[in-house]
C-alpha cells in the first residue's frame, strides 16, 4: 500500500482484508523474534537509499526521525522518513521505516477479528514511492511489512505483507516485460508460477481505479496476511524487498536520460493525478492512517510534488499518450511480451 513510515506497517496490516488468523501453539515471540525482521528492514532502507542516490547522481536523502508521544498518542514507537527532492533523476523519492506498537488494537481493527480484541500489537515496515522527473521513467511503489499481536505473552496472530508495482506514463514493452520477469523469478522458490500468478492478480485487483475503469499502472506483486511458515514467509518478504532494486534500476538506467518536451511533461503531470486519486480514494492504508490520526506528513509523502487535472482530457487518437490505455488493464505480460 502507499502509506509511508508509521502507516507503512501498522495501517497496511490492519487495513488488510480479514482472512484467516494464524494461531500458534508455541510462543512465537521467542521462537520467531521480530528483531531479525526489523534489522532486515532498516538495512533494506539503507541499501535502497544508497542505490537511488547513486542512480540520481546528485541529490541525497534527508532523514526525518520521529517518535510517537505516548502522552498524546495510544501508539508507541517511531521511525525514520527519508526524502530526496529535486534530483537530476528523481523529482521526489520518499522511503520510510517504522516500528510501532500499542497495548490494544483499535475497535475498527478488532471488529473484523474478534479473537484479537484486547491484544497488544507491534508492526514494522518499509514503504516507498519514487516520482521521477523524466516522463519516460515510471513512478514506482513498494513496501514490505510484518505485524504481530500478543495476549498473555503468547503470539495470537502474525503475518507478512508487501509487494511492488510500476506506473508508467509512456510505457515500453521491454520495461514491462523485464519488470514482470524479475517478479516471476523471485517467486520461483516460493511456488513458482502459481505464486506469481496469484500475487500478480492480487496486485491488478488492488491497484484498480474503479471510477476510471483502469489499473494504476502495469502492476507487479501484492500480498497480505501471509502466515503459513514464518521462516519461508520471511524469506519471501526478503526476496520481494531485494527484488525491487533488481526490477527498477535497469529501467532507471534505460530511461533517465531520454529526451522529452513540454507535451510529455504536461501529460506526466496529468497522469500523476490518477495516482493521487487512487491514494486518496481507495488506498486502505492512506485512508485508515488519516482517519486514525497518524503522521500526516509521512502518510502523504507518497503523493507527487507536482500534479495537474484537466477536465475532459482526451489524448489525440493514435498518439503515444493514447497508447497508454492499452497498458491500464490486467494482462498476461510475460505471455504477450516474450
Amino acid at each position: 500500500m502507499a502509506a509511508i513510515a508509521f502507516h507503512g506497517a501498522f495501517v497496511a496490516a490492519m487495513a488488510a482484508p480479514a482472512t484467516a488468523v494464524h494461531r500458534s501453539a508455541y510462543n512465537a515471540r521467542m521462537e520467531n523474534p521480530i528483531d531479525p525482521v526489523r534489522t532486515y528492514l532498516t538495512d533494506l532502507q539503507d541499501r535502497i537509499c544508497a542505490a537511488i542516490e547513486a542512480a540520481d547522481g546528485g541529490a541525497r536523502f534527508h532523514e526525518d526521525a520521529w517518535t510517537k508521544d505516548p502522552a498524546t498518542s495510544p501508539i508507541r514507537g517511531g521511525g525514520r522518513t527519508r526524502v530526496l527532492r529535486d534530483g537530476a533523476v528523481f523529482e521526489q523519492a520518499g522511503i520510510g521505516f517504522s516500528d510501532v506498537s500499542g497495548s490494544r488494537l483499535p475497535p475498527s481493527a478488532s471488529a473484523s477479528r474478534p479473537e484479537l480484541a484486547g491484544a497488544s500489537w507491534r508492526a514494522v515496515g518499509v514503504s516507498l514511492v519514487f516520482h521521477p522527473r523524466n516522463p519516460y521513467l515510471p513512478t514506482t511503489h513498494a513496501n514490505v511489512r510484518h505485524f504481530r499481536a500478543e495476549r498473555d505473552g503468547e503470539t495470537v496472530a502474525w503475518w507478512f505483507g508487501g509487494g511492488f508495482d510500476l506506473t508508467p506514463f509512456y510505457p515500453f514493452d521491454e520495461d514491462v516485460r523485464d519488470w514482470h520477469r524479475t517478479a516471476r523469478e523471485l517467486c520461483e522458490p516460493f511456488g513458482g508460477e502459481e505464486r506469481y500468478a496469484a500475487h500478480k492478480k492480487w496486485c491488478d485487483e488492488y491497484f484498480f481505479l474503479r471510477h476510471r475503469d483502469e489499473t494504476r499502472g502495469v502492476g507487479g506483486l501484492f500480498f497480505d496476511d501471509l502466515h503459513d511458515d514464518f521462516e519461508r514467509d520471511f524469506a519471501y518478504l526478503r526476496a520481494v524487498g531485494d527484488g525491487f532494486l533488481d526490477a527498477y534500476l535497469p529501467i532507471v538506467e534505460r530511461r533517465k536520460a531520454a529526451t522529452y518536451g513540454e507535451r510529455e511533461r504536461e501529460f506526466q503531470l496529468y497522469r500523476r493525478g490518477r495516482y493521487v486519486e487512487f491514494n486518496l480514494v481507495y488506498d486502505r492504508g492512506t485512508l485508515f492512517g488519516l482517519q486514525s490520526g497518524g503522521r500526516a506528513e509521512s502518510i502523504l509523502m507518497s503523493l507527487p510534488p507536482r500534479v495537474r487535472w484537466e477536465y475532459g482530457f482526451q489524448p489525440e487518437a493514435g498518439s503515444d499518450e493514447a497508447r497508454l490505455a492499452e497498458y491500464l488493464k490486467p494482462r498476461d505480460w510475460l505471455a504477450e511480451l516474450p
